[in-house]
């Protein structure tokens, strides 16, 4: 069953709540949902990824639980979270302390419904990966479009943007609890509510991407492919 997500944290912005809960004495916070799904996205990213270097922006990093484990787990590729919600930048400085990955960069303050592709810690060079986890349903739909917006300006030649979260497809809910869930979603901000993987799709056609490889995880989630 698809988890649903506590309010965000004092300060957090809602469009990029992922769960976030219980701060400790460093500042981490821990999200439960992240210490679930953690293994089986390592597990695909490792897949996907392999001995391949290059930037990978994860765009809502939340906690930063993901961001701090999956650079340890991939030390080929320089991992730079971002999160427009300070409490969640913090966070994801502390789990680098904490964890110490060497390829892991302080979080950036970039909104993906702004013109984040021109902040200078971005621009500098191609982006090979872009990476969201339970994003992209917490948020108004701006947010998928300017991600995708983004990736047209700034992902490498052979680059790819993978989404993480459930995802209606052919019009259909792939269960009975994703589809409660996104009732619970748009109650709480009609704004919000599980996508459609084929208007994820168009977006991505417009920014010249593939077609989506679409990959199944565990509590009737997607992880979600398309490359350049």
């Amino acid at each position: 069953m698809t988890k649903m997500p506590v309010p965000p944290a004092s300060g957090g912005d809602p469009r990029y709540c992922a769960g976030v809960s219980g701060t400790g004495t460093d500042g981490r916070m821990s999200a439960p949902s992240a210490e679930r799904n953690l293994a089986p996205i390592t597990k695909e990213l490792t897949d996907l990824l392999g001995q391949r270097g290059g930037r990978v922006l994860e765009i809502g990093c939340g906690s930063g639980q993901h961001a701090a484990h999956l650079a340890r787990a991939l030390p080929a590729v320089t991992w730079i979270p971002s999160d427009p919600a300070e409490p969640h930048r913090q966070s994801a400085d502390a789990w680098r302390a904490h964890l110490a990955p060497v390829n892991m960069r302080p979080a950036l303050n970039l909104d993906a419904m702004s013109d984040w592709w021109t902040s200078p810690s971005i621009a500098e060079a191609p982006v090979d990966v872009i990476f969201s986890a339970n994003v992209i349903h917490i948020s108004p739909w701006a947010v998928a479009q300017g991600m995708m917006a983004g990736a047209a300006k700034v992902l490498a030649p052979d680059g790819m943007v993978i989404f993480y979260g459930p995802f209606r497809q052919d019009g259909a809910h792939t269960a009975q609890s994703n589809a409660k869930f996104d009732e619970w979603l748009m109650a709480r901000d009609p704004d919000w509510g599980v996508r459609d993987l084929e208007d994820l799709s168009a977006l991505a056609t417009g920014a010249g991407l593939s077609a989506p490889e679409v990959r199944a995880m565990p509590s009737n989630n997607r992880l979600v492919i398309f490359r350049r």
